[in-house]
């Protein structure tokens, strides 16, 4: 025992860095198995796979303002992260609201500044999480907007669109001015208003 007293404080030492070299590589291990999601603007991918990209034109300060958007299901669970919105005026307070469709029920609504027409403008939020297959829908509040089409105009489209991780379900619009809220109920499969979309991550 005499003769092993020298050699403690090394044994111990070296025990020590081994614990840390251990947990050093676990966190190592860690990091490399997370995963970096890229977000998504599915509006994008949304006017291509439509055709909707084909013919625009728009509409200005209308007498009845129209809460429009689009109904969406995430393919996985992730989060929103934005909004952005684009419309044809300036508005120091354009309304952009996410919907839970199964109640019909607000999930946030924010304010944008859109202080230049026809350049969109994106709002950083405090991030929403969304369930895999559950159905959401983003609209705008505005008596100005984008109407996107196909260049046959009356031609449809067939719902649902996959764009990336998002899956986009259907078109809807109302007559509603704010400060009131109305869930959009009047369903179209030949066109577009807007724009209202958001950047999604992947979380899982």
């Amino acid at each position: 025992m005499k003769a092993l007293k020298p050699f403690l404080p090394l044994l111990i030492f070296t025990f020590l860095i081994l614990i840390l070299v251990t947990m050093s590589c676990s966190n190592d291990d860690n990091k490399a198995n997370q995963v970096a999601y890229n977000e998504e603007n599915p509006l994008t991918a949304y006017m291509a796979l439509s055709g909707f990209y084909q013919k625009t034109s728009v509409t200005k300060n209308a007498p009845v303002f129209s809460e429009s958007g689009f109904s969406f299901k995430p393919t996985v669970a992730g989060k929103i992260n934005a909004f952005i919105v684009n419309i044809p005026d300036v508005n120091p307070a354009l309304r952009v609201t996410l919907w839970d469709v199964s109640t019909k029920t607000i999930l946030k609504s924010e304010t944008i500044n859109v202080p230049t027409e026809n350049v969109s403008v994106e709002k950083t939020i405090t991030p929403i999480a969304l369930t895999k297959d559950k159905e959401y829908f983003i609209s705008i509040n505005s008596g100005d907007w984008f109407v996107r089409e196909k260049k046959e105009g009356i031609a449809t489209v067939s719902y649902p669109i996959a764009a990336g991780n998002i899956i986009i379900t259907g078109f809807a619009h109302v007559s509603s001015k704010a400060p009131e809220y109305v869930f959009p109920n009047s369903f179209s499969d030949n066109f577009y208003a807007g724009d209202a979309t958001f950047k999604f991550q992947q979380t899982e």
